[in-house]
């Protein structure tokens, strides 16, 4: 089983791209981010076409998160639990059942937080806190679970290019790194380091400016955890970089893992 993530930057402006990569990658689910666009406008039919079932959870403008998925999704949750209040479209889960038994899968899509000293990364702050309850909650259930999204977070210096570039950045502060690993240490596995270890240059983002992806001036940020019983399944984890020279690219490209029948 294929499960990806990728941060489109609005599925509009990349529809073409995503179709391409889905027809050669053909895979089984597949987490999107940054939609940027309401449920009603998401053209699903073009995915329909492909033989994908289609979650939208959007929001106008901004934000907005969709899985699709060869399997029929069920036990479907909307929206992160913890905070009735927050109507921003970043979190979306669906259980998955395959011959083996059943996958639980998030698509996330974690707040920015910049800039630094305001209400954003305070609100990033208790969004992570709100994903590690949610996320203990589910541990409990002890199946195969799969929280895949743009985390915003680059957990280690291994992870940038040019860590130093990233100081002033809440995607590389203390506290967005201390929650991100405090969410590992419940028990989740990062599937691309269980495969590749402590291998330099494992990029998932690289900005549009100063010629960003021409200096491979990339950065790790977008995410696939498992849960101990996904994680026993890991067979492969990959980031398809190639995406990223597409005509008008999104900024983020998709990773991918490979999960085993049993």
């Amino acid at each position: 089983m294929k499960i990806a993530t990728w941060n489109v930057n609005s599925i509009k402006a990349r529809l073409d791209n995503a179709l391409s990569w889905l027809k050669e990658t053909n895979p089984d689910i597949v987490c999107l981010q940054e939609l940027k666009c309401e449920d009603h406008a998401f053209p699903a039919q073009a995915f329909e076409d492909l033989g994908y079932n289609v979650l939208v959870h959007g929001q106008k403008t901004y934000n907005g998160v969709a899985i699709l998925s060869k399997l029929k999704p069920e036990d479907v949750t909307r929206g992160l639990p913890g905070d009735e209040d927050d109507a921003q479209a970043r979190y979306l889960e669906a259980v998955f059942t395959r011959k083996s038994g059943v996958v639980r899968v998030a698509s996330i899509y974690l707040p920015n937080g910049n800039p630094l000293g305001t209400e954003k990364f305070e609100y990033k702050l208790r969004w992570m806190d709100r994903l590690r309850t949610h996320a203990r909650a589910l541990l409990k259930l002890e199946e195969p679970l799969v929280l895949a999204g743009d985390y915003n977070v680059i957990p280690t210096p291994l992870d940038a290019r040019f860590p130093e570039n990233w100081t002033g950045d809440a995607l590389f502060q203390p506290e967005s790194r201390a929650k991100f690993r405090r969410l590992l240490n419940l028990g989740f596995t990062d599937a691309v380091r269980q495969v590749h270890g402590d291998e330099p240059g494992l990029y998932t983002f690289w900005d549009y400016q100063a010629g960003a992806w021409q200096r491979n001036n990339g950065i790790r940020i977008d995410h696939l955890l498992l849960s101990p019983q996904a994680a026993d399944l890991l067979k492969a984890a990959r980031i398809d970089r190639e995406v990223r020279t597409q005509e008008k690219p999104s900024d983020h490209v998709p990773v991918v893992i490979e999960l085993k029948a049993s």
